[in-house]
């Protein structure tokens, strides 16, 4: 019997050549010059023709922004807002990973409340509407389509942070399962997990309630259902379908109840060494849920059957523990790195790492079990181990 406040503003276009809509999408926001923010690397990839070419047809122009970095700084939304202003742009579409889609955002809420990005870190900062815009994911992870959060470095204090605030929730979002089949195996993975975390730590969150259990849960089944197979065969169109589909319902998961303390722990590694957030995450998970089961061990039960593990049988705990047992099973079988070590990172930075993750602290605030700064440090120190 818990009380809840829902804000669901997007807009969703979901399907196979959905990306075939987006100029009418521009059209019902009224847009007709687009600030286009896209990933370097979707020329590469063989897809920039599929998002220009319905443009073109529907005849509205655009400015292409390509300047996005896997952990972008706040002086590329500033850079991205100062051409989308010259250039006279009405409408921010994003297509891409999180990093583009973060920087769409941005640019969006910037264009019309002036100041630089720097000025709206953190939560409720942002007090006017954005530029329209629309979301278009091409990997099955962030979520950022449907979350009132874009994530950025801070290049002065090389540390990484958000704005947050319904505002940056985008009026659209196009989901075209299509448009993912290009990447690669390294990618559907850390992207295939990085959601799953959402998924996990939004079930988790001491924020959840019922309807974001239903979107968390579902997600769960669906990922572990399918990313071992859009893992192994990137040509299977019913994986790939599945897993954007998953990552959609992660992230409205994510939008609801928010995140726990993987995320605040990963957060020092893509600030101090630039390891990609959904790599980071993906890493940190087993370790992270290890440490929180005793604080709520009914639902990583739940969270072990939705992953296809028989819990009959077992007590509570031994229930529980299955679910860990689960991730690290699925981060072996898509070839996430099973340790910190593998990326090189060193105990000397541990105290400095557990003292920013702890500053993040509307995620640790989240999590079913509320963590010292010495029990940080040893989470990680277990996560550079290894797995035994």
């Amino acid at each position: 019997m818990r009380n809840f406040t829902v804000t669901q503003p997007t807009r969703i276009v979901f399907g196979n050549g959905a990306i075939n809509d987006l100029a009418a999408e521009v059209k019902a926001l009224g847009g007709s010059r687009v600030f286009l923010v896209v990933d370097p690397g979707l020329q590469k990839a063989g897809l920039m023709d599929r998002v220009t070419a319905p443009l073109k047809d529907g005849g509205i122009s655009y400015t292409i922004f390509d300047q996005v970095d896997p952990e972008p700084g706040l002086k590329l939304a500033d850079c991205g807002c100062e051409m989308a202003k010259k250039d006279k742009c009405d409408c921010v579409v994003g297509v891409g990973g999180g990093s583009a889609m973060d920087i769409a955002k941005a640019v969006s809420v910037l264009v019309t409340n002036g100041g630089g990005a720097v000025d709206y870190l953190g939560l409720g900062k942002i007090k006017k509407p954005g530029l329209p815009k629309i979301m278009v994911p091409t990997t099955s992870g962030t979520g950022s389509e449907v979350s009132f959060t874009a994530v950025f470095i801070n290049e002065e204090t090389r540390s990484k942070g958000g704005m947050n605030g319904d505002p940056l929730y985008p009026e659209a979002a196009i989901l075209d399962p299509e448009l993912t089949l290009s990447m690669p195996a390294h990618v559907t993975a850390a992207t295939g997990i990085d959601a799953l975390t959402h998924a996990i730590e939004s079930y988790l969150s001491i924020q959840a309630n019922s309807m974001s259990e239903v979107y968390s849960l579902a997600a769960i089944e669906m990922i572990a259902a399918n990313l071992p197979i859009a893992y192994a065969n990137g040509g299977n169109r019913g994986a790939h379908y599945n897993m954007l589909l998953g990552s959609l319902l992660a992230g409205k998961g994510l939008a609801l109840a928010g995140v726990g303390l993987v995320h605040a722990m990963a957060y020092p590694l893509g600030g101090m060494f630039g390891i990609p957030h959904g790599l980071a995450n993906a890493v940190l998970l087993p370790y992270v849920l290890d440490y929180s089961l005793i604080g709520a061990p009914e639902k990583y039960a739940d969270i072990a059957q939705a992953m296809g593990m028989n819990t009959d049988k077992l007590n509570p705990r031994e229930a529980a523990s299955r679910a860990v047992e689960a991730v690290y099973s699925l981060n072996r079988d898509v070839g996430i790195p099973a340790s910190l070590g593998l990326l090189e990172i060193k105990e000397e930075h541990l105290p400095e790492m557990a003292r920013i993750a702890l500053t993040i602290t509307r995620p640790v605030e989240n999590n079913p079990r509320q963590p010292t700064m010495e029990e940080v440090v040893q989470v990680y120190q277990e996560a550079i181990r290894g797995w035994e």
